[in-house]
């Protein structure tokens, strides 16, 4: 469940275990996740050593098959982990074919990071990675679409390819060093691309979301009002639904500019939401990104939140199509996997254009 924010002080609730049943042998190949900053969003391949014992019976020894315990790289690093932070090798398709707005996996610094994309041009592929707001360049063979390990299952699940599908099962065969170094290719991600001028944007009194890094806020945003500038790239905001301790005021913060955007236009409004699409849940007074999970009857879905692991049901008034602002522009990512789609759309924000790389 998103986190109550009425005070910043209150613990985020546990994070429920979706892979409760998934049997992790010793041997078995895997990706590991983290909840350190600067980690979130990130899956690194490794190895389970050792099996969960009577005393911790959630808990995993496992060896990465990327990561070392010092520079030289001669030992691999080994590390505890909970369950939830373990899934099996994700699937990947043959040739990866990439649109605008789709979500993908990135390879990059010994990892898999979550990310979208946001630009194609002559076989590159910009991606936008929301937890750093940083935007790359990447090949298509450093990519793969992103799937969620919901429950025992990949969400989407992998069209039908058995060449494939064998990297999502769980082997008990030592890892294949060699070919894991030639399925990812020496070559590295262009530079970020120029980042957008936001001077001029945000002027007192402009009506804005602003966004947290802080935990148990990942993946939230909470209208604002701008009240002044406080430095560089720094804004004193005024929350429209939070408010102080005492509860004499709405709270005002200064937040960076990183975490700053404009109010979403209101120009992407659907009938109907479909299975799988990203959307923004209104939640504890904010809007909090996540998946469409199931599409009930009377205008209800269910909406699975991947920071918590967890669903609730919603009413389709109080949900939105999800938009990432990226270089001055409204980017949407693809809209479901079923019928017509539309991707990537973009709508532009007063005069401001994308920068170009």
């Amino acid at each position: 469940m998103p986190r109550t924010p009425k005070s910043k002080l209150t613990k985020s609730p546990k994070p429920r275990t979706d892979n409760s049943g998934t049997p992790f042998n010793p041997g078995s190949q895997v990706e590991i996740s983290s909840n350190d900053v600067g980690f979130r969003g990130s899956w690194f391949m490794g190895t389970v050593i050792r099996r969960p014992t009577a005393r911790n019976p959630t808990k995993y020894l496992v060896e990465y098959s990327r990561l070392f315990e010092t520079e030289t790289g001669k030992k691999p690093l080994k590390e505890v982990v909970d369950l939830d932070l373990l899934r099996p090798l994700a699937p990947r398709e043959k040739e990866g074919q990439f649109k605008l707005g789709e979500e993908v996996d990135a390879f990059y610094n010994d990892g898999w990071w979550e990310g979208v994309i946001t630009e194609v041009d002559d076989g590159k592929f910009a991606v936008y990675f929301r937890n750093s707001k940083e935007q790359i360049k990447f090949a298509a063979e450093d990519l793969r679409l992103h799937r969620e390990w919901i429950k025992g299952e990949w969400k989407p699940p992998l069209e039908d390819d058995t060449e494939t599908e064998k990297l999502a099962t769980n082997s008990k065969e030592e890892p294949d060093k060699v070919k894991t170094e030639e399925l990812f290719s020496n070559s590295k991600p262009e530079e970020e691309p120029d980042k957008f001028n936001t001077e001029g944007l945000f002027c007192k009194g402009t009506l804005v979301e602003v966004s947290s890094d802080e935990d148990g806020f990942q993946g939230a945003w909470f209208a604002a009002t701008i009240v002044e500038p406080t430095g560089k790239d720094k804004y004193l905001v005024e929350y429209q639904s939070l408010r102080t301790e005492d509860d004499k005021e709405f709270l005002k913060e200064e937040i960076d500019i990183k975490h700053i955007r404009p109010s979403p236009p209101e120009t992407l409004m659907v009938d109907r939401f479909n299975k799988l699409d990203e959307v923004d849940a209104l939640y504890n007074d904010g809007w909090w990104v996540g998946v469409i999970s199931k599409v009930c009857s009377n205008s209800k879905y269910v909406v699975y939140f991947k920071t918590t692991k967890e669903e609730l049901t919603f009413e389709h008034s109080d949900l939105r199509l999800h938009q990432d602002w990226i270089n001055g522009k409204w980017v949407t990512a693809s809209q479901g996997l079923d019928g017509d789609c539309w991707r990537g759309k973009e709508t532009s924000r007063g005069s401001h254009s994308m920068s170009k790389p």
